[in-house]
């Protein structure tokens, strides 16, 4: 198996398709999606097929149970947090492979002690006052993408899709 081209960790995620979608986003940019217990929902096979995660044999991911543990598993590559208490805008980072882009849980982010651990490297992703926040899985594609452009892009599989308009 070739290395990851980043890790993304989701740290207590609650919800169910938000993860799927997550996975899917990593699955299509060749991340590693790490899940940081407690989890709200099952991993068995049933509870994956209803949250539509069916492709998850495909993805490599892995559940650990706590933050050390994904230290202690990955300890390479910058840790970028990402929380929308931070004052750097994500695009102001300067990804690199093998970095670790870590998320918290829906309902209440991160914990302090992740958030602080180093400040500077805090990213958020600027947004009107009118929104409270945005959606797990939206927020992850948007980050990772940016990551990806940073990076180089990824390189082109099979035949490009036409477009209607083509």
């Amino acid at each position: 198996m070739t290395e990851p081209l980043f890790h993304v960790v989701l740290h207590r995620p609650e919800i169910p398709p938000n993860t799927g979608n997550v996975g899917r986003t990593c699955l299509a940019v060749g991340a590693k999606l790490w899940l940081v217990r407690p989890l709200g929902f099952r991993l068995d096979e049933k509870h994956l097929r209803r949250a539509g995660m069916d492709y998850w044999p495909l993805l490599d991911w892995e559940a650990v149970d706590d933050w050390a543990e994904y230290r202690r598993k990955q300890p390479g590559g910058t840790i970028w947090t990402f929380t929308k208490h931070a004052a750097r805008p994500m695009w102001d980072a300067e990804f690199a492979p093998g970095d670790t882009l870590l998320f918290g849980s829906e309902s209440s982010g991160l914990p302090e002690e992740l958030m602080t651990r180093d400040p500077a490297r805090n990213l958020t992703l600027p947004m009107r006052p009118e929104v409270r926040s945005l959606n797990l899985a939206s927020t992850v594609t948007a980050a990772v993408y940016e990551a990806v452009r940073q990076t180089g892009g990824l390189p082109p599989v099979g035949n490009p899709v036409s477009s209607p308009h083509d």
